[in-house]
């Protein structure tokens, strides 16, 4: 194979190409070019330049994928997703730790317009909950709130 040098000037545009079209955590954008780089310092090299750019970053990508989760999922099934893509567990749980009550009463509202009628609906929603990633406290107190026993 022989030796190129803009090989690194092609690498960083292919990864602003997929910063372009949405945020990217590190590890992330690295699985994607790993197999594009000819070496591994080149990749470093790619990566800490974005990142010392501010075009590249963790702290960004976590809080947009929080924002675009939290629409559907709770606080578990949130913190798994980012630790999933190599974000630091610290920056998770700064990032996660929003009131998962609300959010977990507005999903089960916009899913389920009526109150449980039967202990047969309430496990539903129960299980449906947990499925979204809620702990068993914020359902429990969430479906107790609502009335069937």
């Amino acid at each position: 194979m022989k030796d190129r040098p803009d090989t690194a000037i092609e690498l960083r545009a292919r990864a602003l190409r997929l910063l372009a079209r949405r945020e990217h955590s590190r590890l992330e954008l690295e699985r994607k070019l790993a197999s594009h780089a000819e070496s591994d310092s080149d990749l470093h090299e790619v990566l800490e330049k974005l990142i010392e750019k501010r075009q590249l970053s963790d702290e960004r990508y976590a809080a947009e994928r929080v924002r675009w989760l939290a629409r559907k999922y709770g606080a578990a099934k949130i913190r798994h997703d980012l630790k999933s893509k190599g974000i630091d567990p610290e920056l998770v749980e700064r990032v996660s730790s929003k009131d998962d009550l609300a959010r977990a009463t507005e999903i089960l509202n916009r899913k389920f317009r009526t109150p449980a009628a039967t202990r047969e609906e309430r496990a539903r929603r129960m299980r449906f909950l947990q499925s979204r990633g809620f702990s068993s406290e914020i359902i429990f107190s969430l479906l107790s709130a609502r009335g069937v026993s």
